[in-house]
């Protein structure tokens, strides 16, 4: 049919144009929600386990994901309950953090079953109905434990926890619609393939889908075979609506031309340097837990400390107007660049204000509000300096918390040292949320050398 081979043309030609789009434009978006979305959810797991709600999976960090996988969502007994969530959520982080880090965003790599995987981990916790009377068991257990978390909790905490779910129901709504625009291509890229299966056939085996089946195992081996997109090619090549079927999916692929402004604006890279800082904006939520964590456990180590001798020691001290000893603790851990062992002196109540000073900082620079017209408005040096500095002050505390968590361990009485809480996954968050932005400050010098590069061989930065 010379009116199919002219529509095969069209569509081919559409779905490059679209798919250029969708990389360019709607993919990144895609990324960028997730990625929010995941930070949401990793502080609230976080919270559920400080509280004791779940345990810590000791299989977590070990997990390998090859692919995508939605966590079980079968019933489970009241006994089982606390076992099954702790490895149920832990997988979800896992696959959160496998997607948003490791996925490739490419059309062609983001295929239909791929979106339905993305798809069903979005759906697994009803975040925008959260509620403990759902269909979904692991929303209701979620639901319950989200309460429980919010009682009797101080405000800094509570904040977090009202930000995280705010953040997790409102990006639902954006990820679902960038993937049915996603789908939307596939599903026309797929039966683009399929016409090719069915063009070198006569008319009465390529509307029997039987047919269609066995011919495309044998031409596209390996590629799952879908009959609703089969019948779809059938009424829109071998029906009297076809025509009409033709023209609507032609304009379904259309992309809206953006109309060039008059005045070019200045090529800016400021968006690479806001999403390095929003990264680190979202461990704000963990460095709370980690604060309350903390002192949990120096509270323990002084407990140990405090005999007659000490105790009559600060007595004096107050009878005759005298400030506390301050709490010091001598902390050894290896230098990551040279290799050897060094040793801090941590004064813990200057360095627990500095903490706190520090997740004042960070916790706007999450938000999505004023804080980002505040960034928008600062020059790129100035973007560029606020993220790096805040990198190295990230790597720093990593580095004295890692050996505070160290410290509490091997300095408590043995019979005391279950009650210590460990702040691994939580340092875990923190290293993850550097690196990634410290790969945006390196992506946003690849892009100004780039654009210097273009400059001296008289090539205006953003011209075809």
């Amino acid at each position: 049919m010379a009116e199919n081979t002219e529509y095969i043309k069209s569509l081919a030609e559409a779905l490059s144009i679209r798919a250029d789009w969708l990389e360019k434009s709607e993919l990144p978006k895609l990324k960028e929600e997730l990625r929010i979305y995941h930070t949401g959810f990793a502080s609230l797991y976080n919270l559920y386990l400080k509280k004791g709600l779940i345990h810590e999976d000791p299989y977590k960090a070990e997990a390998k994901i090859g692919e995508l996988e939605v966590p079980n969502s079968t019933p489970f007994s009241d006994a089982e309950k606390m076992d099954q969530l702790t490895r149920r959520l832990a997988n979800y982080d896992n696959q959160l953090d496998f997607l948003v880090n490791f996925y490739q965003f490419s059309t062609e790599f983001l295929n239909l079953d791929r979106i339905k995987r993305i798809l069903g981990l979005i759906k697994y916790i009803d975040w925008v109905h959260l509620s403990p009377d759902g269909p979904s068991i692991v929303t209701c257990a979620v639901a319950e434990m989200t309460n429980q978390i919010k009682i009797g909790t101080e405000p800094l905490t509570m904040s977090v926890i009202s930000e995280s779910l705010a953040n997790l129901s409102k990006a639902f709504a954006p990820i679902v619609g960038y993937l049915k625009v996603l789908s939307d291509y596939q599903r026309e890229y797929y039966k683009l393939n399929l016409r090719e299966v069915t063009n070198g056939m006569s008319s009465s085996e390529a509307t029997n889908i039987q047919q269609v089946r066995k011919k495309f195992a044998q031409v596209k081996s390996g590629t799952p075979f879908y009959p609703d997109l089969v019948e779809e090619v059938i009424k829109e090549d071998y029906s009297k609506e076809g025509p009409t079927l033709r023209e609507d999916v032609l304009k379904k692929l259309q992309v809206a031309e953006k109309k060039p402004k008059e005045v070019k604006a200045q090529v800016s890279f400021k968006n690479t340097l806001i999403e390095g800082i929003q990264g680190l904006g979202g461990t704000a939520g963990t460095f709370g837990e980690i604060a309350v964590k903390l002192d949990e456990n120096q509270t323990i180590l002084e407990n140990e400390k405090k005999g007659f001798f000490y105790k009559l020691k600060q007595f004096l001290r107050q009878l005759f107007n005298k400030e506390p000893d301050p709490v010091i603790y001598e902390l050894e851990y290896m230098d990551p660049i040279k290799a050897i062992p060094v040793r801090e002196k941590v004064y813990f109540n200057t360095f627990r204000a500095d903490l706190d000073r520090k997740i004042r900082i960070l916790t706007p620079m999450g938000s999505r509000g004023s804080a980002v017209a505040k960034l928008e408005a600062m020059p790129e040096d100035q973007l560029e300096g606020f993220l790096e500095r805040n990198i190295k002050e990230l790597q720093s505390l990593h580095k004295t918390l890692s050996a505070l968590d160290e410290f509490f361990k091997a300095e408590v009485n043995k019979e005391d040292r279950e009650k210590i809480k460990g702040i691994k996954p939580e340092l875990g968050t923190i290293k993850n949320a550097f690196v990634r932005a410290n790969s945006k400050r390196h992506e946003y010098t690849a892009q100004k050398e780039e654009e210097e590069q273009l400059k001296r061989l008289g090539v205006k930065p953003g011209a075809p």
